[in-house]
């Protein structure tokens, strides 16, 4: 049932908003280091997948087992905590907190877990780093570009040391040549540090970054490696 080296996997995920069914019997799995990019149409059922695999909303029916653990069995209060441990997010545009600085909503995570602000920021600086933005440390959300928000809220999902990263449409709201960038340094840094990519999108060039595409039609999912 659960595909041998898996770090997430979920088995005949079932969730039903009213008359309409928004998963229908789906599967899914990924192992650490990898990007898998979960691609359908609007309404096929993909983000309802991704938010089960977090542990945002719970399906109706099935297994979704994290590191060997069954969300299922966790209290609200678990899954909480394990979102804030071991996951991170990304999402359209960005979310970043305006009235912090750049350099504090990356360390927000840290800073949750209850890391020292001057360890929680030097850190987050080092991933800014990473992903082209340390300069922007001292600004608001509302002073940068998109793609450089983004870039932000890449270095947010990272510097917590998650295992996983779910990514909702993250170049959704960027031009082209932006979008790629964002897309080139989420998996650059991803897999140098072995962390796992859950990556919705309904753009092909998107997830040409994966390593497996999973298409979501009509709430099953159907799993088509390709190579990078």
């Amino acid at each position: 049932m659960i595909p041998e080296g898996s770090l997430l996997a979920a088995h005949d995920l079932r969730k039903t908003y009213g008359s309409t069914p928004a998963l229908d019997g789906a599967s899914f799995s990924v192992h650490p280091g990898e990007v898998v990019a979960v691609m359908g149409p609007s309404g096929s059922g993909k983000s309802t997948l991704l938010h089960c695999l977090a542990g945002i909303i719970t399906p109706d029916s099935g297994t979704i087992t994290y590191a060997g653990r069954e969300l299922s069995a966790m209290s609200d209060a678990e899954r909480s905590a394990l979102r804030r441990s071991d996951f991170g997010f990304v999402f359209q545009f960005g979310q970043l907190v305006p009235e912090l600085t750049c350099v504090e909503n990356v360390a927000l995570p840290l800073r949750l877990n209850g890391v020292r602000r001057k360890a929680a920021e030097r850190t987050a600086l080092e991933w800014m780093e990473r992903l082209e933005v340390d300069d922007l440390g001292a600004k608001r959300p509302g002073e940068i570009s998109g793609g450089q928000g983004q870039r932000v809220a890449v270095a947010r999902a990272l510097a917590g040391s998650p295992k996983v990263i779910f990514a909702d449409e993250p170049t959704g709201a960027l031009d082209s040549l932006n979008g790629e960038r964002v897309m080139e340094l989420l998996t650059e840094a991803a897999r140098s540090a072995n962390v796992a990519v859950v990556l919705v999108t309904h753009e092909a060039r998107v997830a040409a970054y994966s390593d497996r595409d999973v298409t979501v039609r009509d709430g099953r999912a159907r799993d088509m490696e390709h190579a990078v």
